[in-house]
């Protein structure tokens, strides 16, 4: 068995735990109800980072890099999703106040 080999599977479980990470934002979202205090840039880019990742780990065939990249990119994609989900609220309240 290789370094990297062994190395493999606690690669997967670091990148699968950092891809779960945003959902401490999602759960402070549905808790406040906003997503005002949000910013959308760097979750974006962050999404691009994980498509270029993933990429990269398709063409080296690379199981740990393709799995968490996937892990990464769906629960950020689903954090922008509640975020925008809550903007668009926000903003038919404030027409419908204002």
């Amino acid at each position: 068995m290789t370094t990297t080999d062994a190395l493999g599977p606690a690669a997967l479980i670091a990148g699968v735990l950092m891809a779960l990470s945003p959902t401490l934002q999602v759960r402070r979202m549905l808790q406040t109800r906003s997503s005002r205090d949000y910013s959308l840039g760097y979750p974006s880019l962050l999404c691009a980072g994980f498509v270029f990742w993933l990429a990269y780990g398709l063409a080296l065939v690379n199981w740990p890099m393709i799995l968490s990249n996937i892990a990464s990119l769906i629960f950020m994609l689903s954090t922008i999703g509640v975020a925008l989900y809550f903007r668009r609220g926000e903003a038919v309240a404030s027409r419908a106040s204002g």
